[in-house]
């Protein structure tokens, strides 16, 4: 997996639904499953702001709906804290589409992006308008 390791508070379980935020053609998707989690037995595999998911599209144009992909999160609702003490939450759940090498697979990111996926994806800080 690309990225350079990091911790944050997982909020965003399998099942969860998020934000599309690229212009691949998806609008809504859903977790399918977090790769390399390991975790205590029985427990739902989550993924926090950061970390590479893989994801179901469940609205979007046809072609892209009902297909597998690994994307990134951005942004989740469920504060997590930073280094410094700071205690950061979004207004919702978002991620980008990518590429298994980490390549963003759309053009353009819309909204902000945590620092934290930013810091650990660079192709995804690259193309981000904003990074909080």
């Amino acid at each position: 997996m690309k990225g350079i390791p990091g911790r944050s508070t997982r909020g965003l379980p399998t099942g969860a639904m998020l934000d599309c935020i690229d212009n691949t053609g998806a609008k809504k998707v859903a977790i399918v499953t977090v790769p390399k989690t390991h975790t205590t037995h029985r427990r739902y595999p989550a993924a926090g702001v950061g970390d590479l998911v893989i994801i179901t599209v469940k609205k979007g144009t046809p072609e892209m709906r009902r297909q597998l992909f690994p994307a990134v999160i951005v942004r989740q609702r469920r504060p997590f804290r930073r280094a410094d003490g700071l205690r950061v939450a979004f207004d919702d759940n978002a991620c980008v589409i990518v590429t298994p090498e980490g390549e963003v697979k759309g053009s353009m990111i819309k909204g902000p992006v945590a620092r934290e996926a930013a810091e650990r994806w660079a192709r995804i800080a690259a193309t981000a308008s904003t990074i909080l």
